[in-house]
């Protein structure tokens, strides 16, 4: 492969890695080059300080960005060889992918590829227009793909406890000194130039209320921030949905993050979008509740509604120049 070529392959699946989302787009990446390997890092200074402890909303961050880039390479016609958690002396090292042999993209590949830029994460109420059980189930296929399984929560009674923990932890930390400054450094003022956290655009200035009401972060803390919701046609909550794995190591922290981006790059590419709401897992004893009394003992990685929005969203990354590294002679 010429040299041009690899350069090429290499920057597009960076460009990629970029737009994975992140808990509250903190972005807690850096990518170092050596050749054709990609080491993926996680970086210590972006990782919230009280919400997330033990590192496991980081991990399914990188984790996400490292699908990304896995399906660029694959969408430009490489292989990825991945090897996840590879040096126990180096812990801030996620994950090294290394060009391997050419392939032949598939479609479906890249349909993936082509929503990386496209998906936005929601923060919102959906409209009334149920998503099909073919997608759904097509959505637990790519869950399952990464060793997570991904499940429509259906009974009224449990979206309703789903809703209560959410509301629950939201109302704790927001009486959290530490949880509040965790969220107020990642939330962007209007006309900001950061090219990181939540936009002020990107949430409603007035919640907008659906039933059962999934609390939403603020962002904003008491300042008049926030776009424009379309109050007439997004009042759905949308369909709860719960990623869940058997264990919840690191490296099950990564696959997680592997198969939530799998999940909304072919959600997205059906006009589906997702907000998530991890308050409740931020929370040992509340996460533990919903693992032992709702998920049969797995795991929660991830909790999310689905449905359709007629707002596009917006989106800020940092550079790739911000994040990358070229180590190689």
């Amino acid at each position: 492969m010429r040299a041009e070529d690899t350069t090429k392959t290499i920057d597009a699946a960076i460009q990629a890695a970029v737009w994975a989302p992140s808990v509250h787009n903190t972005q807690p990446w850096s990518f170092a080059v050596d050749g054709e390997e990609i080491a993926l890092r996680a970086d210590s200074d972006r990782k919230l300080r009280v919400g997330d402890i033990t590192g496991r909303e980081q991990l399914i961050s990188c984790g996400a960005a490292l699908e990304n880039m896995r399906i660029a390479l694959r969408a430009m016609g490489r292989e990825a060889l991945v090897r996840v958690l590879p040096d126990p002396d180096r812990p801030a090292l996620m994950a090294t992918v290394r060009l391997g042999e050419p392939v032949e993209p598939d479609e479906h590949t890249l349909m993936l590829y082509g929503q990386v830029e496209r998906r936005r994460t929601h923060r919102a109420g959906f409209t009334d227009q149920p998503i099909p059980d073919r997608l759904l189930d097509e959505l637990a296929q790519q869950a399952a793909l990464e060793g997570a399984r991904l499940t429509p929560i259906r009974s009224t009674a449990a979206v309703r406890v789903l809703a209560a923990l959410t509301e629950a932890a939201q109302e704790v930390q927001a009486q959290a000194t530490l949880f509040t400054m965790d969220v107020i450094r990642w939330g962007r003022a209007p006309e900001s130039g950061r090219a990181d956290g939540v936009p002020a655009e990107a949430y409603p200035r007035e919640p907008v209320t659906t039933e059962p009401a999934f609390a939403q972060r603020d962002y904003a803390h008491g300042r008049p921030w926030g776009g424009e919701a379309d109050r007439l046609t997004a009042t759905s909550t949308g369909l709860i949905a719960v990623l869940t794995t058997l264990a919840d190591s690191r490296e099950d922290w990564i696959a997680a993050g592997q198969a939530l981006q799998r999940v909304l790059l072919h959600a997205s590419a059906h006009d589906v979008r997702a907000a998530f709401h991890t308050q409740s897992l931020e929370m040992f004893h509340l996460r533990e509740f919903a693992r032992q009394e709702l998920l049969s003992g797995e795991y929660p990685q991830m909790i999310m509604r689905l449905g359709f929005t007629p707002d596009e969203g917006i989106g800020v990354r940092r550079p790739v120049d911000e994040v990358r590294e070229d180590t190689g002679a």
